[in-house]
């Protein structure tokens, strides 16, 4: 007897704010050739800055690794090397289906990077920017901060306990968290989270009108089971 298909999971929202790296583009490639290339010419091991760089601004991780009065010169060499490198970022799975799916003004990007990196990125993984668009240059601090996703709540015009926040790091799920919304995890790393629901990636997701209609078989943990 053939056993019947698990349905899909409904992760209710009237709005979704994706995390662009690791959620909407796959720029791990391009992350650790920028920052071992910056590393090598600050006399460091890479490991120091790829163990510390994911989900946080450049300027924050120049800080952790550097005295201050080396961080001006060394954030605008981080910047142009990653954004020398966008060309190597890749859509995520299932993303450009579901993005094709959601109507104007229904969901908003978040990003630890800088508006010049995330603009090259999603370009090069052929995305269009939306309208409501959170960068690094437009907040005064960075995740695990909830400033980007109340402000992005805000402009799509969503209390933000309707703002689905679509995150993959620890920093950003905290940071949605603390803004008050609904999280969905995405990978194995989220699943030391905190995030209402995690997934293996976007592949197969869905867009209903009321929220997320997730498959089955990308579920890593549902809702409740923490």
């Amino acid at each position: 007897m053939t056993t019947p298909l698990a349905p899909d999971l409904h992760v209710p929202a009237r709005g979704i704010l994706f995390d662009n790296d690791g959620v909407l583009v796959d720029s791990l490639p391009a992350v650790e050739s920028a920052w071992s290339r910056w590393a090598h010419a600050h006399d460091l091991e890479p490991e120091q800055a790829l163990s510390i760089v994911h989900g946080r601004r450049a300027v924050d991780t120049v800080a952790a690794l550097l005295p201050a009065e080396r961080r001006t010169a060394a954030v605008e060499l981080i910047d142009a090397l990653e954004i020398e490198d966008a060309g190597m970022v890749a859509a995520m799975a299932g993303v450009p289906a579901l993005l094709a799916m959601l109507p104007p003004g229904t969901w908003a990007v978040v990003t630890s990077g800088t508006r010049a990196l995330a603009t090259a990125r999603l370009g090069a993984a052929g995305i269009p920017v939306p309208e409501v668009f959170v960068t690094a240059d437009d907040v005064a601090a960075g995740k695990p901060d909830p400033a980007g996703y109340l402000a992005a709540a805000a402009g799509l015009g969503l209390a933000p306990a309707h703002a689905l926040v679509v995150e993959d790091s620890p920093s950003g799920i905290e940071a949605g968290q603390a803004a008050g919304c609904p999280v969905l995890g995405i990978g194995e790393e989220a699943l030391a989270s905190g995030a209402d629901v995690v997934v293996r990636d976007l592949a197969g997701a869905r867009w209903a009108g009321d929220g997320l209609l997730l498959p089955a078989a990308t579920v890593l943990r549902g809702p409740g089971r923490h």
